[in-house]
């Protein structure tokens, strides 16, 4: 830093915060020399894994091997994070010898990853180590080393993770979906892992799921006078109602705008049979339509509400864009 800048000043924090950056890009960038032969043979690996990929790491190293355990299990590799301190303490007995494990340690030399290693090894398990010395401990123990080397941290002492754990985060993201890749894992995959996300509900989430059902279904008879019909959409609250015969088959849609065209031809809703004034031929859906599928339709046709019809043409539900809004579908 120049010496005419303050440390603490705002050019200070500014300039600092660009370098750190800047190192952090640049340890990146080296990993691409990396990404070799021995990173193909920890896919390998893995992919191969009967079991679950087991990644454990110490202090900054562990909670970086927490996300990378996160982002395989969301990416369709079954993987879970073990505390190795925990591990020496019983947690070993959830590894199998059907897993495969990832050891995180920049040094090579962490001993609560080294002293659970004779195990793992008397399993017979697999062994990925994710280190930034290739002659350290592990990275000589493990069936395959993957380098996460970088030439600097961050931290002007040298002593923080900074660098070193970026460049850590970044290798087990590129194994994550190096592996998506291979598996053909899909969107509608990715959902199953997060059926709580926007994407989980738009990809998982049905008519049959959203619509309103049995007594809660607007409905009216072809006899049923306009009067009749309006009390039936105030009811139920959809904005419309439907017009059954008598197994329940549709016939006709009535809605509020609908309502307000007859109340402009001043037709006289005391007396005129909905069967008169009603839409026919409208637009509908079925149950196990994607909620996304429909509300896509009902943009299209510029509708804000949709009937659900089973094979028989029996009405059997209805829904509306505040539905879909409060599903989280749009």
């Amino acid at each position: 830093m120049s010496e005419h800048i303050s440390p603490a000043s705002t050019e200070g924090y500014i300039w600092q915060g660009k370098r750190v950056l800047e190192i952090e890009i640049a340890a990146i960038q080296g990993m691409q020399a990396a990404i070799n032969q021995d990173f193909a043979q920890a896919c390998q690996l893995l992919i191969r894994c009967q079991g679950r990929v087991v990644v454990t790491g110490m202090g900054k190293s562990g909670h970086i091997g927490g996300k990378i355990a996160a982002t395989l299990a969301s990416t369709g590799t079954p993987a879970f994070f073990v505390h190795p301190g925990e591990a020496s303490h019983g947690d070993l007995g959830m590894i199998t010898p059907q897993d495969t494990v990832i050891a995180i340690s920049n040094s090579g030399e962490t001993n609560e990853v080294l002293s659970i290693l004779p195990v793992i090894k008397r399993l017979g398990v697999p062994l990925i180590a994710l280190t930034g010395q290739p002659d350290s401990t592990l990275a000589k123990l493990a069936d395959v080393h993957v380098s996460v080397a970088v030439s600097e941290e961050a931290c002007p002492l040298g002593l923080a993770p900074t660098a070193s754990t970026t460049a850590t985060l970044v290798m087990g993201d590129a194994l994550a979906v190096a592996l998506l890749h291979a598996r053909g894992f899909t969107a509608n995959d990715f959902a199953l892992s997060h059926p709580g996300g926007s994407l989980g509900k738009r990809l998982l989430l049905r008519v049959g799921d959203i619509m309103h059902a049995n007594e809660r279904v607007p409905k009216v008879s072809s006899n049923a006078i306009i009067t009749e019909a309006l009390l039936e959409i105030s009811q139920k609250g959809l904005g419309m109602t439907t017009i059954v015969d008598g197994q329940g088959r549709l016939l006709g849609l009535f809605t509020d705008g609908d309502l307000r065209r007859i109340l402009d031809q001043r037709v006289d809703i005391h007396q005129t049979k909905i069967s008169e004034v009603m839409t026919t031929g409208c637009i509908t859906t079925t149950a196990d339509t994607l909620a996304a599928e429909a509300l896509k339709l009902m943009e299209t046709r510029k509708i804000n509400g949709l009937i659900v019809l089973d094979k028989a043409q029996t009405v059997i539900g209805a829904f509306n864009m505040h539905d879909l809004l409060r599903a989280g579908v749009m």
